[in-house]
């Protein structure tokens, strides 16, 4: 679809034919089963409202609200409609007319000013044994009473002492061959660190030098996902600016999150459908974006340099993130660097969303999360894995919340952190 045809819901609508090869793999179908909260559900209404049928009425914004945005109904349409696209478009005018809860906009603010978001994180690390009992085995805390939107008994990424940002200088020499910037993640960059530092870890084996942009914001995602459109445009557009300084001078800017990746690649296009001279901006980018084991496997000796090391006892599950396999088709490359040093056992549907969606599917309709994040714990449990891995921390947040809930003694690993674990011997 060209963009004018993307973003105009009647003529996504008019182009849906009904079949309902979208309601058995859709997320939250599949957790509420009701035709409303289904994508051609949420189709016909987008066309309603567009002809002036439907009134956005609180109502509506909770049926909209519920979508996981994980792309499985994109994946299997037949006419490739976009439907989490134009959900994330329909979200922003429900924002503009409800306007966005307080906390929400608090981190959304927060998002945007990266020194602020830096106190507030080392205050959080100072004091979150006050409010929260640490399960350093899991890189998590849980709430020792009931918080404000968060319940007790919930499982949450702790805080790092230092953010991975902050821990180390701009530039880290490997050799001088060859040079790659790391786009880090926020969750990476504040809660699960050991994702950066086994980054760099792998980079230094393979004697590439890093560049760590000290002035990366958030990409946007959350943001984008909730509507909060002003902050996209801020965010991105900063980064924008920022990587252009510098992306003559990398082979490559590396991520090893699937939801980061996804949006400066693929969302930062259709979020600048409107805006000519910023979309071609991010189109000249986009060649440069790769998901960390996506370039590691594909323009590195890596696996190779794998294979020269001993295996593990240790049986890995892999879950693919939606941003990762359905949004960028990688899937394969994390599996063939992390099977060289560990027996991998698929589980029953590796591809299932895990639950997270979003900030408001975290807060206002966590229910829906924790009723699809069982199933997934469920089959993580069967595989009889010691360890989970995903190359997304939204999902690692989610999952590890679900397999607590369900008793399931798994950890979760960012590949990342097994590939770097099995080129020090400690795998």
């Amino acid at each position: 679809m060209e963009p004018r045809e993307l973003f105009n819901f009647t003529e996504t609508s008019d182009a849906c034919i009904k079949c309902g090869k979208c309601i058995p793999v859709c997320t939250i179908h599949n957790v509420n089963p009701d035709e409303v909260t289904s994508p051609r559900g949420f189709i016909d209404l987008l066309g309603a409202y567009q002809r002036g049928q439907l009134e956005l009425d609180k109502n509506a914004k909770a049926i909209f609200e519920t979508c996981f945005l994980c792309t499985n109904c994109t994946d299997v349409c037949p006419k490739d409609l976009p439907t989490d696209m134009v959900i994330e478009q329909v979200r922003a005018d429900l924002a503009d007319k409800y306007g966005i809860a307080w906390f929400k906009r608090g981190f959304f603010f927060l998002l945007r000013h990266r020194r602020l978001m830096d106190i507030l994180f080392k205050l959080g690390y100072v004091f979150q044994t006050c409010g929260f009992k640490i399960k350093a085995e899991l890189n998590s805390m849980e709430p020792r009473f009931n918080l404000p939107i968060i319940k007790k008994d919930r499982l949450l990424p702790s805080m790092g002492k230092t953010s991975f940002l902050n821990s180390y200088p701009e530039n880290i020499p490997h050799g001088g061959k060859r040079r790659v910037a790391i786009f880090i993640g926020c969750l990476a960059n504040y809660n699960y660190t050991e994702i950066g530092k086994g980054l760099l870890e792998i980079l230094e084996a393979l004697e590439v030098d890093a560049f760590i942009p000290k002035k990366q914001l958030c990409c946007g995602a959350p943001a984008y996902f909730t509507g909060d459109f002003a902050t996209v445009d801020h965010n991105a557009k900063k980064n924008i600016e920022y990587f252009e300084s510098f992306i003559d001078e990398v082979e490559a800017i590396i991520i090893p999150e699937a939801t980061c990746s996804a949006m400066i690649k693929i969302d930062y296009e259709h979020f600048f459908h409107d805006q000519p001279e910023w979309l071609e901006r991010a189109k000249k980018l986009k060649g440069k974006i790769f998901m960390a084991t996506e370039w590691l496997e594909q323009k590195t000796e890596l696996k190779s340099l794998l294979a020269s090391k001993g295996r593990s006892d240790a049986v890995v599950t892999y879950h693919d993130p939606c941003h990762a396999r359905k949004m960028q088709g990688v899937y394969q490359e994390p599996r063939r660097l992390v099977s060289q040093n560990y027996t991998i056992t698929e589980m029953s549907d590796p591809n299932a969303c895990c639950g997270f969606g979003g900030v408001t599917m975290q807060t206002e309709n966590f229910h829906f999360a924790q009723a699809v994040g069982r199933p997934k714990a469920a089959m993580i449990a069967k595989t009889g894995a010691q360890v989970v891995t995903a190359e997304c921390s939204a999902c690692r947040m989610q999952i590890n919340n679900s397999m607590n809930e369900a008793n399931v003694d798994v950890v979760f690993k960012n590949p990342i952190e097994l590939i770097a674990e099995a080129l020090k011997g400690q795998s």
